[in-house]
């Protein structure tokens, strides 16, 4: 159960991390680095914003500055693997930056310890057309602590050349067109080369899973009368599962025991047919710099992945928010910069840099042909992790990863393997 206001307050100190590491020189990404405070406005974005569009920064920052002449804003650029022990450490002190973002899956820890200032969301621009795996993990108790800022969704990516040598002439647009166009690929070219999958889905790929489960109608967890409890031996979440084992056992080969977080260099390698990721994972598939192999360039396309359901299958929602800590000495100027930087001009650049927008209007601008269509197109059955206090631990208990390896080895059976996440879910899920 979320935390009142009050209740909030008074727990915050003790409940976040003091790691003085956090906030060591080693850790700066920009020399000089400092807190919240006085007349400047201190945004802390993630890297990715440096490198994919820093033109939105530039823009906003200038049109933030013609309506707050003489007001600096210090965008400093964090790591996504330090971050928050950095954020932790300076949220229990009073010197704090005045905007933050965070990925819309880490907000809920934070928001029901109260280290986020409440805002109105009446006053951001299309905030009644967020994308609703968004703008649920910014609410709590009716509230709402931060603005969703951009999306991705994950889809199918295939080789175009080993669909035209097999005979198919368009990527799968159900679930059946799916399964028969990977019977095609694996008799085209797994009856030759034994280690060719027509499908590449590593077991502890715990986030594609998940999207079989919500496409059978099952959760990972569930709220009851206050308390969370785990789900997944559900009726639903076991169908889903079952699914989701079938095709492994049915198309992929390799080891079942793995993540997904090399996948672009093992798709590199030549030997998958079709696999299940984010856009960008389909050009890394074709650079050196991720493993990949630049003789693949061009060789890629997405679709939008049918789930057996007959809907698309539901992809793990990722992206960012942005939100002010209630220590913030700037929090109406913190507001106005969000606004700016979420507002419909600001998505317009972020459609343009390949990313999806915060909201479904702007979804219709990212052109159906280009490689982030398909993606455009499942964002609309997207979701993001159970919004409980305790799921961090559940994250960092590695919970989904080892009991979809048990299932994938066939350590244990769909059900029981359910039947013991459940339990672990349920030691953990309901603590702040």
């Amino acid at each position: 159960m979320a935390l009142r206001p009050h209740r909030r307050s008074m727990i915050l100190g003790a409940l976040l991390l003091l790691t003085a590491a956090g906030c060591s020189a080693g850790d700066r990404d920009a020399p000089g680095e400092r807190a919240g405070g006085g007349d400047g406005l201190t945004v802390w974005l993630t890297v990715d914003s440096r490198e994919s569009w820093p033109e939105l920064v530039a823009s906003a920052n200038a049109r933030f500055a013609k309506k707050h002449p003489g007001v600096e804003v210090d965008v400093q650029y964090q790591q996504w693997t330090t971050k928050n022990q950095k954020l932790d450490a300076v949220l229990a002190g009073r010197n704090v930056p005045d905007v933050v973002e965070m990925g819309n899956s880490e907000t809920t820890n934070y928001i029901v310890n109260g280290a986020f200032a409440p805002l109105d969301p009446k006053s951001f621009d299309r905030s009644g057309q967020w994308l609703p795996a968004l703008a649920d993990a910014c609410r709590d108790e009716g509230r709402t602590y931060c603005v969703p800022y951009y999306a991705g969704a994950r889809v199918g990516v295939y080789r175009t050349d080993y669909f035209q040598r097999a005979g198919l002439t368009h990527a799968p647009r159900t679930y059946p067109e799916l399964i028969s166009s990977l019977d095609r690929l694996k008799k085209q070219y797994g009856a030759k080369d034994p280690g060719f999958s027509a499908f590449y889905m590593p077991g502890r790929y715990w986030s594609a899973a998940m999207g079989f489960v919500k496409d059978a109608g099952g959760e990972m967890a569930v709220e009851k009368d206050g308390r969370w409890q785990g789900a997944l031996s559900s009726p639903k979440s076991v169908a889903g599962l079952t699914t989701w084992k079938k095709l492994l056992d049915d198309y992929y080969v390799g080891d079942r025991a793995k993540d997904n977080g090399d996948q672009p260099a093992v798709v590199g390698q030549g030997k998958v047919g079709v696999f299940y990721g984010n856009t960008w994972e389909a050009a890394a598939a074709a650079d050196v710099r991720s493993g990949g192999d630049p003789r693949l360039k061009g060789k890629f396309a997405t679709f939008a992945f049918p789930g057996p359901s007959g809907q698309l299958l539901p992809p793990f929602l990722g992206g960012s928010t942005l939100a002010v800590p209630v220590k913030s000495k700037n929090q109406d100027l913190a507001n106005d910069w969000i606004r700016l930087f979420t507002d419909r001009e600001s998505q317009k650049q972020l459609v343009a840099a390949n990313t999806l927008p915060n909201n479904t209007v702007q979804l219709a601008e990212v052109a159906a042909g280009g490689i982030n269509g398909p993606a455009a197109q499942a964002a609309t059955r997207g979701w993001v992790t159970p919004l409980a206090p305790g799921w961090t631990s559940v994250e960092k208990s590695n919970v989904l990863p080892e009991m979809l390896e048990r299932i994938a080895t066939g350590k244990a059976s769909v059900t029981d393997a359910a039947r013991d996440a459940d339990r672990r879910i349920d030691a953990v899920i309901n603590e702040h």
